[in-house]
């Protein structure tokens, strides 16, 4: 479909950055809302978070997670569920609680263009995934025009007064007419936030360090571009976890060759990441001792052309690879006779190989009448080694307070097992799109999209109740195991969309898209037992082992835009908006976790002169249906206002924002359980939701150079 710019969904993009705007990739047209990154949204209130740019979309939410690790979610379809590329990157979480996914190592100053397709994704964009695609790239290398070479820069900075946060970043390039270098840099402190009480929300501290060169040569045709980065986090807090990141170096290089030719286009991308990642504690506000390490490597290539045939058709036909490795070790605790005195072997030489074929033909039959149908094979081969307990013996403990050791036991059942899987997946897309004028556009699509287990759904094998608790990314307090033996999720979705707009497409735009999904072999839970946390009788929590059942997914994403006014003397005013409903359950009764109830935005936005206003209000709905199973928390509806300010003079941007006007306090509805001030409390009472942050003044300043 036609992409949809909404900067209004994407105004957390960091206050003053001064990199020229980049194009994430080209997608052919698909039926679900794409929305492009806007610069000129005023947004000194973004931090470093680019999970937290998508958060306005319709039918895109996010998971709590840290300051830098939010989990996104797509029509109610979580985390690995959505294909996120970065820079053309598909990246793995290397945490057994998924503190580091694939949007946390692009922080939102090295963003130039991001595009979200929901729902029906082509297959030419990526597979191994059920919810759609979003792709985040960095901006697009800049070449000189002329025999002098380019030399500019940009620094930034800003504050949130909320949690007192400091961050920075610089810019540097210099280029040629043929070759450009760049460096992008960027810093962040942030202490926990308040709520609208007042009260600090214990253990939402954290600290990045990003760094990231890229290096280009051009000629004719083609272009060749390298990008390597490192980033350092040396903590980060998480309020619902039981552990909090005490560490996370990563480093990568990815390299992109794009060419054309007299019979069409070809990209080329190889690329690696290592990640090492220690969790623990680290911070008063939520104590304990108990160090845990993984270490996870991704390599993978990708081949891509593009062949137009006669003049009404194009043919995309690509191959990928793609390899993750893992080790996931708890080293002993010294003096402890429960953890000790081995390292327990979490994942061991976890492996994941996957190799996909892919064809996609998109063909426009006459100016009315446009067709896109794609097929692609994914081959996914999992594999892990030998594991063992903290102890091999039945009872730990000591001789008077000897314990049961379910965990040696379970060591042992899964080293004699056989515990390689092979899968075989394929997806099919298929799209039908009719545009019978200048003032409406609409789409028919179906898709079938497919998912292998990852390494800790499959291979992920205690059964004591602290290694259960150890293990999950839902920010519920309840214990999971895996299951070698899990089948695949593959996911039917039907999706229409409906577009309306003036002739010009400047003046107002209305876009509706309702969707139905029924997935197959959904890899949800069944509960094997039950335990109380901190001890605590009067709150019992699951034990649950991964399992593949049955779902059903349905929802309606609206978008919509006015030109209210246009003039000289009070510039040029628009009213925007956007709806995002969705309802899941499994198909044998209840519902499924962590969907996200009606969320409604409205934004008022004035552009007169050098200003850019805008007074935004975020209404969402209570959230009554929870999963029973995971002992999921309601919440209450809540309403936010906002209003931010942005002046650019010459090279230098102010912008100044109030968020969270009212100082309402709410807690999040896919916020999980706020487990650092229970604990800190004592661990007394029932449990209850991390409270959403309170009002916040925040400021940016950026300048170029």
């Amino acid at each position: 479909m036609l992409p949809k710019t909404c900067p209004a969904a994407l105004a957390a993009l960091l206050a003053g950055a001064c990199s020229a705007p980049g194009a994430a990739e080209t997608a052919p047209p698909i039926a679900d809302i794409l929305v492009t990154a806007n610069r000129d949204a005023p947004a000194p209130d973004a931090g470093g978070d680019t999970a937290a740019l998508l958060d306005a979309h319709p039918g895109v939410s996010l998971y709590t997670g840290g300051g830098a690790s939010a989990l996104p979610v797509i029509h109610g379809l979580n985390d690995e569920r959505v294909n996120v590329l970065v820079n053309g990157m598909r990246t793995t979480s290397a945490c057994a609680n998924h503190m580091n996914p694939a949007l946390s190592y692009l922080p939102a100053n090295q963003v130039g263009g991001i595009e979200v397709l929901a729902g029906v994704a082509p297959v030419s964009l990526g597979g191994d995934s059920l919810g759609g695609t979003i792709a985040v790239d960095s901006p697009a290398l800049r070449y000189a025009e002329g025999d002098a070479p380019l030399v500019s820069g940009a620094l930034a900075g800003g504050y949130r007064s909320v949690s007192d946060s400091l961050r920075g970043s610089l810019e540097a390039l210099l280029a040629t007419k043929v070759a450009s270098l760049e460096y992008t840099g960027s810093i962040e402190r942030a202490h926990s936030y308040d709520d609208g009480r007042g009260d600090r929300v214990r253990d939402t501290l954290f600290k990045t360090e990003n760094h990231a060169f890229a290096f280009g040569m051009k000629q004719g045709t083609h272009s060749f571009t390298l990008r390597a980065a490192h980033q350092s986090i040396p903590y980060q807090g998480f309020v619902n976890q039981y552990m909090d990141m005490v560490g996370n170096e990563s480093n990568s290089v990815n390299g992109e060759y794009a060419g054309a030719f007299g019979w069409g286009e070809l990209e080329a991308r190889a690329y690696w990441q290592e990640v090492g990642h220690e969790m623990g504690f680290f911070t008063h506000e939520k104590t304990g001792t108990m160090p845990m390490e993984t270490y996870g490597v991704d390599v993978g290539y990708s081949l891509k052309a593009q062949l137009p045939i006669a003049e009404r058709h194009v043919l995309r036909l690509g191959h990928e690879y793609h390899r993750f490795t893992l080790e996931d070790k708890w080293a002993p605790v010294p003096g402890s006779m429960m953890m000790g005195p081995n390292t327990f072997v979490n994942i061991n030489d976890g492996e994941r190989d996957r190799y996909a074929l892919f064809a996609e033909a998109e063909s426009k039959w006459n100016a009315q009448w446009t067709t896109l149908l794609g097929l692609r094979l994914d081959a996914v081969e999992t594999d892990a080694g030998r594991v063992q307990a903290y102890s091999p013996a039945a009872m730990v403990g000591g001789m008077m307070m000897g314990m049961p050791n379910p965990d040696a036991a379970a060591a042992t059942a899964f080293n004699a097992r056989d515990r390689s899987r092979s899968d075989a997946n394929f997806d099919l897309t298929a799209q039908l799109s009719y545009e019978p004028g200048a003032t409406a556009r609409y789409e028919l699509a179906y898709a079938r999209k497919s998912r292998a287990p990852n390494l800790y759904e499959r291979y992920a094998w205690g059964l004591g109740t602290m290694a259960m608790t150890m293990n999950g990314w839902f920010g519920d307090l309840n214990g999971y195991v895996g299951d070698p033996d899990l089948q695949p999720e593959t996911a039917h979705t039907v999706s229409a969309s409906f577009r309306w707009h003036d002739a010009a497409r400047r003046r107002w735009l209305l876009d509706v898209t309702p969707y139905y999904t029924r997935v197959e072999d959904y890899i949800d839970v069944d509960t094997i037992g039950t335990y109380h946390p901190l001890g605590n009788l009067g709150v019992t929590l699951g034990l649950l082992r991964f399992a593949n059942h049955g779902a059903e997914l349905h929802g309606l994403d609206v978008a919509g835009q006015l030109k209210l006014w246009n003039d000289a003397r009070y510039g040029e005013g628009r009213l925007k908006t956007t709806l995002g409903y969705v309802d899941g359950e499994r198909t044998d009764g209840g519902n499924l976790y962590h969907q996200m109830p009606v969320d409604t935005k409205l934004a008022l936005e004035q552009r007169l002169g050098a200003f850019r206003n805008a007074f935004e209000v975020r209404i969402v709905g209570a959230k009554d249906d929870v999963d029973t199973r995971r002992s999921e928390l309601a919440t209450d509806a809540y309403t936010l206002m906002n209003v931010r300010t942005s002046y650019t003079w010459q090279k230098l941007t102010v912008d100044f924002s109030i968020t969270n006007l009212a100082d309402e306090f709410y807690r999040l509805p896919l916020g999980g359980v706020d487990y650092a001030d229970w604990k800190a409390n004592g661990g007394v009472g029932g449990l209850y939701g991390v409270p959403g942050p309170g009002r916040s003044f925040n400021v940016g300043l950026g300048l170029k150079f």
